[in-house]
């Protein structure tokens, strides 16, 4: 009796396993997140303590350098806005409050920039983005050397913008330029680009608009991929043409698209600062002899770096995060909106 209950002991735990496999196969099998066996207390621990860190030890580096480069700027940056702080005497800090902010309010330098800001982010992206669109749907369709229209397009954003605002210059200079000698030719007069308050906008405007075209295409192209054929081929069996399947296709299918390349574009209007600068020359800073091209940006660097009002500066610099920050909630409202039509 003895004998058989001790075989049928050792018999019981091969039950589970699996035909062909040894006895103690299935007792072994593990599942990834149970901690291997073993009479060690210490090594079961350090499994688990290892299972648990592990994850926020890979995503540390992200929010180290993105609290030393990106956060403490920002509250120093609060904190010196303020203050009445000079770039010449860093050490002497005045407590000013809102003084700050309210000079800018009564600054009419200060809506200037912002209104060149805002005519320049519409004149720049509304151009661009229409004709990131078309070259989109021109990729999209089956073309020869397609790899390389699209590297083609993706050649401006990779170019420096120092490089790219040196050439413009030299196309809308006074003397000489390309721009000019092509309005003389067609009987209109010469413009001075940088002094011109309208033409100095849609100068730096040009310059946006070339090196950004191009990268919203390869978004707009990635997105138009993304569409199922079904829907063009309903639309075709419908009778609609190319155009009209572009209306009614291929464009609702983008909204999202759409308003994500407007939000970033926006943004990056509002932070628009190497391409005025380097197209004023001498007074790029001041945004031309009239401040007809200074931007907000422009304004920040005018007034930290130039004056040497650190606290003013400070304090136009809040004052565009908080303008980003209404652009990120209208751009929230805007994607609800879209959801739920």
């Amino acid at each position: 009796m003895t004998s058989s209950k001790q075989a049928l002991a050792q018999s019981a735990p091969s039950a589970d396993a699996a035909p062909g496999e040894q006895p103690g196969a299935a007792r072994g099998a593990q599942g990834r997140g149970t901690p291997p066996p073993g009479p060690s207390s210490w090594r079961s621990r350090l499994y688990r303590w290892d299972m648990k860190a592990s994850p926020y030890a890979f995503i540390s580096p992200f929010f180290i350098f993105f609290g030393a480069f990106s956060l403490v700027p920002l509250l120093y940056t609060a904190w010196y806005s303020l203050h009445d702080v000079q770039l010449s005497d860093l050490d002497n800090q005045t407590w000013a409050g809102l003084d700050n902010y309210q000079n800018l309010l009564s600054s009419d330098f200060f809506w200037n920039s912002l209104w060149v800001t805002l005519l320049i982010g519409v004149i720049s992206t509304v151009p661009q983005l229409i004709m990131a669109i078309g070259l989109a749907h021109l990729l999209n369709y089956k073309l020869r050397g397609s790899t390389v229209w699209r590297v083609v397009m993706l050649t401006p954003y990779a170019t420096s913008v120092a490089a790219a605002t040196l050439v413009f210059v030299l196309l809308y200079s006074w003397d000489g330029g390309m721009i000019n000698w092509l309005l003389d030719f067609v009987g209109v007069d010469p413009i001075n680009w940088r002094e011109s308050d309208w033409g100095s906008k849609f100068a730096v405007s040009t310059i946006v608009i070339w090196r950004w075209t191009g990268y919203n295409a390869l978004i707009y192209l990635a997105a138009m991929q993304a569409i199922p054929a079904d829907l063009y081929e309903s639309a075709s069996l419908d009778g609609a043409n190319r155009w009209q399947q572009f209306r009614h296709v291929t464009v609702p299918q983008l909204r999202p698209t759409i308003l994500f390349t407007v939000v970033v574009s926006t943004i990056g209007a509002t932070q628009l600062f190497g391409e005025p600068l380097l197209f004023g020359g001498v007074s790029g800073s001041k945004g031309g002899s009239g401040h007809q091209y200074q931007t907000l940006g422009l304004y920040m660097y005018d007034q930290g770096w130039i004056v040497g009002n650190l606290g003013k500066a400070s304090a136009i610099a809040w004052s565009m995060f908080l303008i980003l920050l209404l652009i990120a909630v209208i751009n929230l409202l805007v994607s609800r909106r879209l959801r739920k039509s």
